[in-house]
């Protein structure tokens, strides 16, 4: 018993514990089942694993309850679920798949399971099955959450009248936001959500990333409650719906279920945008997705999905797309996406640097095969997105690219016993070009994972890359007319390598850390300039033009987190991650990013904590904590208290248009929030 371990840890935070683990599929279809995870204190971890995903989605909130104990002699814990907290299936003569399991932290993670389990092949498709379910009664279910915040903010403004920063602190008045959020369970497979202006405060916000040198949008995931819901419904390869472009809605409606082979998910919201300059009286937008997929065969689908999004009266686009995966063994999957957009909005054409209102279609696409084996598997994938190819309501990093992936994974038969248990190597490449044909990039990565004994991993990355940029990508296309978007040549190469060597190691429940290095020679600098702080660098800005002028460089990349433990409510983290790029035609550095981020949690109950968050980063001076009370016996019911504060040290001051010496605190918040969950069976 005095190596169990356990802490009184929060809600899906079991994870680095001893836990007993469930398996439901409810359905029966191989396809998705719930995953249950309770440790011997009883802290739950719910979430949805889906047959072929890599890991599971713990983001679902499900109400039951659990009590664990610590014996003399080993641990016990007691669970109850209730059924409407469950979407199923159930009747005379059907069947739920169910596997029952325990893991044992302290022995490299050892999982002992009801089933026997074969590696290579989803564990849903593998589950046990229970039967019984005759004489369920079915009940319709109403959960309504009415929701208050009370909050209290303030923002830095101009003032003149305050020497030498020119600048106060303007705080103002309390606002109070109410909202409500309905689930209504019309049978034990379909269910009615909606929210009336909801609070959708997050209580957790996004981590600090490198942003400069960033050419591509960078995806955050969704975190909100309401739309985390049956977001499994919604998830594509292409990721056409992205919910986080629904920013502040009024309202939103959500209709999802599975009636016999069919799954079906239908979601709509109003958008509201705040006034600005552009539009004193605040905009409005409107967002639609229909999600329809039809089970094929034991474990194959095909499906049909479609958005809407309008914004104002100036930007409007639909997206139509099918997809499909097919299980052709236990072990190989072939599955394929498409989608066609339409969009009536501003495209930027660089041969009058200018953007034209018009209408615009393009194409997006994904065809994998994908072979996964016991040791060893291979995949090899063709995507792609066309240049007039939009996805308002989704989430598109690149368009005009298109070419094939492909890679392979080998790995030895793991041994517990001895010292090295197992090494897996991956290999991969990448080719792609743009609609003109010229190429984009060329590449070829190779990993290998060492695993040893008492939870110590060492992983090794090399590779290398050809890539070339186009100046019509970032502006005008130099023609008669006009001076192209960079100075010098139009195109620019570079023959890359790089490599990444990491060191993971965990002391159980006490301690662990995690170190990275990393480095690329001839990594391009963009030329955009990173801040005030690290402005351009390149020839151009040197002698003072404004065109781009993008060079090759030696970017440097290192990370250390440390995870301590000192007693059981108490959890801190500390995580460091510098990132800088020097150019090799100047000499100069182009920026040189350190972020430290330190975030501790005090757990006094299974339901009440105390957590402080803090994020520095140098290339702007941003420094910003977080700090938050909370109590939440259940999934619904919750009362917060937090605080926000967002500072600068040693910062440009864009008010007097010098650096400050010290901290200048630019924003601050405090907010109350309270939530009830309301449940009634009928």
């Amino acid at each position: 018993p005095d190596k169990i371990r356990a802490t009184v840890a929060k809600r899906d935070a079991v994870g680095g514990e001893d836990y007993v683990g469930i398996f439901l599929d409810t359905f029966n279809d191989q396809r998705k089942a719930y995953i249950f995870q309770f440790n011997p204190l009883g802290i739950q971890a719910d979430g949805i694993k889906t047959s072929g995903s890599q890991g599971s989605d713990f983001s679902v909130d499900i109400v039951m309850e659990s009590k664990g104990m610590i014996h003399d002699n080993g641990w016990s814990v007691e669970v109850k679920i209730p059924f409407k907290s469950l979407r199923y299936e159930a009747g005379k003569g059907k069947f739920w798949g169910v596997d029952f399991w325990r893991r044992i932290d302290r022995f490299n993670r050892e999982i002992d399971g009801w089933m026997p389990m074969v590696r290579g092949v989803s564990e849903i498709q593998q589950l046990g099955r229970i039967t019984g379910f005759t004489d369920i009664k079915t009940e319709r279910t109403l959960e309504v959450t009415p929701s208050v915040t009370f909050s209290k903010s303030g923002e830095r403004i101009a003032d003149i009248t305050v020497p030498p920063d020119l600048s106060r602190l303007s705080t103002g008045p309390f606002k109070t936001d109410l909202g409500v959020s309905i689930k209504y369970q019309i049978t034990p497979n379909i269910t009615l959500d909606a929210a009336i202006n909801p609070d959708f405060a997050e209580v957790e916000a996004d981590a600090p990333v490198v942003k400069a040198n960033e050419r591509f949008p960078i995806f955050f995931a969704e975190k909100r409650p309401f739309f985390l819901e049956g977001i499994d419904i919604f998830n594509t390869n292409l990721q056409v719906v992205n919910t986080r472009n629904i920013a502040n809605p009024d309202f939103a409606l959500k209709l999802t279920g599975k009636i016999g082979k069919n799954t079906f998910g239908i979601l709509g919201a109003a958008d509201d945008f705040p006034p600005d300059e552009s539009n004193p009286k605040g905009r409005k937008a409107y967002a639609g997705v229909l999600r329809l997929k039809r089970d094929v065969g034991e474990n194959s689908n095909v499906g049909l999905f479609a958005t809407q999004y309008h914004f104002g009266s100036k930007r409007h686009n639909s997206i139509l797309g099918f997809d499909g995966k097919f299980q052709l063994d236990p072990r190989t999957i072939f599955d394929f996406e498409v989608a066609t957009s339409y969009s009536k909005r501003f495209f930027y054409d660089p041969d009058i640097d200018a953007s034209q209102y018009r209408a615009g279609t393009g194409i997006a696409y994904r065809i994998v095969f994908d072979y996964t084996g016991r040791n060893r598997g291979w995949f090899f994938s063709l995507s792609g997105r066309s240049k007039d190819y939009r996805a308002d309501l989704g989430f598109t990093r690149r368009t005009n690219t298109h070419g094939p992936d492909f890679g392979f994974r080998i790995g030895t038969e793991p041994n517990p016993a001895n010292f090295l248990i197992g090494i897996v190597s991956r290999g991969s490449g990448r080719f792609s070009v743009d609609e003109k044909g010229r190429l984009q990039v060329a590449r070829s990565t190779f990993n290998t994972n060492f695993n040893f004994q008492k939870q110590f991993e060492i992983s090794l990355d090399i590779g290398t890359a050809y890539e070339k940029l186009y100046e019509d990508e970032f502006g005008p296309r130099r023609n008669p007319n006009q001076a192209g978007a960079f100075f010098g040549e139009p195109v620019r190469s570079a023959f890359k390598y790089f490599g990444d060597f990491g060191i993971e190691k965990s002391f159980g429940k006490l301690f662990g850390f995690e170190v990275g290095i990393g480095f690329t020679e001839n990594s391009f600098e963009l030329d955009f300039g990173a801040s005030e702080r690290y402005k351009r660098v390149s020839p151009a800005a040197l002698l003072g033009d404004d065109r781009l002028d993008p060079g090759k460089g030696f970017s440097l990349r290192y990370e250390l987190g440390f995870r301590l433990q000192p007693s059981d409510p108490l959890r801190i983290n500390f995580d460091y991650e510098r990132s800088s790029l020097r150019r090799d035609d100047t000499g100069l550095v182009a920026f040189d990013s350190n972020i430290f981020s330190l975030k501790s949690t005090y757990q006094f109950t299974r339901f009440i904590f105390a957590r402080t968050r803090f994020d520095y980063e140098t290339i702007d001076g941003t420094l910003n904590s977080q700090h938050l009370f909370g109590w939440n016996p259940s999934p619904g019911t919750a009362f917060y208290i937090g605080y926000n504060d967002n500072s600068t040290y040693r910062a440009f001051n864009q008010f007097n248009g010098r650096f400050d010496e010290g901290f200048r605190r630019d924003g601050k918040s405090f907010f109350i929030r309270m939530s009830y969950l309301f449940r009634k069976s009928f």
